[in-house]
């Protein structure tokens, strides 16, 4: 088992998270600020601007569909948003131990203010900003959307006009299938609450011993570097992005291995941060006392609860990822609803054979076990694949968790590996057999996964996952070892006997006098 050993002589020198802070926010006011006020300035039309148009935006057919598609789109991030906090704070707080419930509290909640502004900044534009460079295009977005630009709306001043009265705002749109286009500012929004969420769920492996300031350097740090090219590499036509027949045949395709059909985040998400958090239970080690003291979770009611808020909220995940209020998020709702119903089976049941008791907490894990290995067919597949697959999510990450956590003897402390990692692997391979082109005709006509015959979709898949383990891998412990060179990871030996709530953020979630 690796562990991070904290007396090392050539360590380099320790920054406090305050000065970090403090350089961050300076940096910011030099870069940033002077693009704060750029809106305001005579511009030209964007449909005019060829360098930055990364797409012809064509004239939407309806404007009420328009309308109905971006309130179904505002929506969704709205439940998305409500994943992180309450439902993810709620699910996780309930899991620790009574003296750490607001330190994870604290993590899911923080991470909802930083890494909006980190989207707002950068993040969006290194996802599905276009690059200048065309060598780059594939692998990373560019500046096209820093600092917001060119996302809002715009002042915008006929050229050679000195009267700016003349002007009109413009709107910047995103290109849509269904609508021609959608306000570039809702598949902005929508796009963030996943940068949110996805560094959230790696906090439940480290839960109970890390460092806040840790958390905070290594979630902007992850956040940058590991999920901003992810996901354009999946969902902005990068090395991942599923490649259509015609695309491989005339050449015109950049995608390894045909890329990957990935709905809503099974290798952006769940297995970029599942695979993550394994990387950093075993880096960080083990809680103190891991295998001998008591680490049962101290309030299964705030988990039940909080596992039902992202039952909800995930409707907005899946359905959501359609961006648009059609047939197709019909279906991806229905699969959601069916894939998290049979996972909370399937837990219960592995319960039921291993404990002899349908549990509480199996319930909880296993509707997140069957949402999670959904999340990436959900509007690939058909309804009772659906059900197929979030029955098989529910067993095999209770097994995971149950039996292999154990025998391997690392310490995920919350699971976060056990369920999004290995439901969301299952979940890639699983839409490679159950892909077809009835749920959604991606691929003008020809077949999809294997239930139809065809291999190429689950050849794809397969590369997806292991190009997705890898970097995650990789990249997690790059930041992890820097980090901890820096910084250090771990909060002292007696602030974690004492609690994180008191020795990290000098409160405590249970006052009873």
């Amino acid at each position: 088992m690796m562990r991070v050993v904290h007396s090392c002589s050539n360590r380099l020198p320790r920054v406090s998270w305050k000065t970090a802070l403090w350089v961050l926010l300076i940096a910011w006011s030099v870069v940033a600020a002077p693009s704060m006020y750029a809106q305001d300035a005579a511009v030209e039309p964007p449909a005019a601007d060829a360098a930055t148009a990364q797409t012809p935006t064509p004239e939407p057919a309806d404007p009420a569909l328009v309308a109905a598609n971006t309130s179904w789109l505002l929506t969704s991030s709205a439940l998305v948003l409500f994943m992180t906090a309450p439902g993810l704070a709620m699910f996780y707080g309930g899991l620790v131990r009574k003296k750490n419930v607001l330190s994870v509290m604290m993590q899911c909640v923080f991470l909802m203010g930083l890494m909006t502004v980190l989207w707002s900044l950068y993040g969006y534009s290194l996802a599905f900003g276009d690059s200048e460079n065309p060598a780059l295009k594939p692998y990373i977005g560019g500046t096209q959307y820093l600092f917001m630009k060119g996302v809002a709306r715009e002042w915008s001043t006929p050229p050679g006009s000195t009267d700016e009265t003349a002007g009109a705002p413009v709107e910047n749109m995103w290109p849509d299938p269904v609508t021609g286009a959608l306000p570039l500012p809702a598949h902005m929004l929508f796009q963030g609450m996943f940068f949110i969420i996805t560094p959230a769920l790696i906090c439940g492996a480290f839960a109970e011993r890390m460092k806040f300031s840790a958390m905070v350097a290594f979630s902007v740090l992850w956040g940058t570097l590991v999920y901003c090219p992810l996901c354009h590499w999946v969902w902005d036509a990068g090395i991942l992005g599923f490649a259509t027949t015609a695309s491989i045949e005339d050449g015109s395709s950049v995608a390894w291995a045909g890329g990957a059909l990935d709905f809503a985040g099974g290798t952006v998400v769940h297995i970029s941060s599942g695979v993550s958090a394994l990387v950093c239970a075993l880096l960080i080690g083990k809680r103190r006392g891991f295998g001998h003291d008591d680490m049962r979770p101290h309030n299964l009611a705030f988990t039940v609860l909080g596992a039902a808020m992202l039952w909800v909220g995930w409707f907005g995940f899946n359905a959501g990822s359609e961006l648009a209020s059609d047939h197709l998020a019909t279906s991806a709702f229905a699969t959601t609803h069916f894939s998290a119903a049979a996972g909370l089976l399937g837990w219960v049941l592995y319960d039921l054979l291993h404990i002899g008791k349908p549990t509480v907490l199996g319930a909880a894990s296993g509707l997140v076990a069957g949402l999670v290995c959904i999340t990436p067919a959900a509007g690939f597949v058909s309804f009772m694949p659906a059900l197929a697959m979030g029955f098989i999510a529910g067993i095999v990450c209770a097994t995971a968790c149950g039996k292999l956590k154990p025998m391997l003897g690392y310490d995920d402390a919350l699971d976060a590996f056990g369920v999004h990692g290995v439901g969301g692997t299952l979940g890639a391979l699983l839409t490679g057999v159950f892909a077809t082109r009835a749920a959604w005709n991606i691929d003008a006509g020809h077949r999809l996964g294997l239930i139809e015959g065809e291999s190429r979709v689950f050849i794809g898949q397969v590369v997806a996952v292991a190009v997705t383990w890898a970097f995650s891998i990789v990249a997690t412990f790059i930041i992890l070892k820097v980090l901890d060179a820096v910084m250090g990871l771990r909060v002292a030996e007696q602030g974690e006997v004492r609690g994180l709530d008191v020795t990290e953020h000098g409160e405590e979630g249970y006052i009873f006098t």
